[in-house]
């Protein structure tokens, strides 16, 4: 006897539950945009090395074309759509906003849900790349330029917004996306 091939499964997505019937093979991305029409996360490479795809499980940042839809239950997905509360939109989102943090807007979603993850990691003291002194006791780093540019590193902008993105990404957590938890931000 062959060992089935799909599954019923709950997603837990932006707060609401989708029962879903999915191929064992389907990626968190595509049950996202072809059976819950959360079109707002987009498709890119399909290889994880644009992150236009980008979304939040259980708060931390995944490129969701290479997370599949099985794995994800259980867990809370957290797309572009939502992102903002109700009508607000959230400090990221409207920091993207006022400092065009965007040009054709197609990796805009995996940009805004990935800067959301870094502030909070930031927060939490998680090192970069390029954080001079990672021991715990340190605390997080100032969040320089730099600092941004290597936690974003994984989200790729073809229009090269890059330098209204990191504006964007600092005065966020300026402003109220990660101030709360201590967040210190360096021009």
């Amino acid at each position: 006897m062959a060992a089935p091939t799909s599954s019923a499964i709950v997603l837990n997505v932006n707060g609401e539950k989708y029962p879903l019937s999915v191929d064992h093979r389907t990626t968190l991305l595509d049950a996202l945009r072809e059976r819950l029409d959360l079109t707002g996360t987009k498709k890119g490479c399909d290889q994880g090395q644009c992150g236009a795809c980008t979304v939040l499980l259980d708060g931390r940042r995944t490129v969701s074309c290479l997370q599949l839809a099985v794995a994800a239950e259980g867990r809370e997905v957290t797309t572009i759509e939502g992102v903002a509360d109700g009508d607000r939109l959230h400090p990221v989102q409207q920091a993207f906003l006022d400092l065009d943090g965007f040009q054709c807007g197609y990796c805009t979603p995996g940009q805004i849900c990935s800067a959301v993850a870094v502030i909070e990691e930031h927060a939490a003291g998680w090192p970069s790349a390029v954080t001079g002194d990672v021991r715990p006791e340190a605390g997080p780093p100032p969040l320089t330029p730099e600092e941004i540019r290597e936690r974003m590193s994984g989200n790729l902008c073809r229009c090269g917004a890059y330098v209204s993105i990191v504006q964007a990404v600092a005065r966020a957590a300026a402003t109220g996306a990660g101030a709360a938890a201590g967040t210190e931000v360096a021009a």
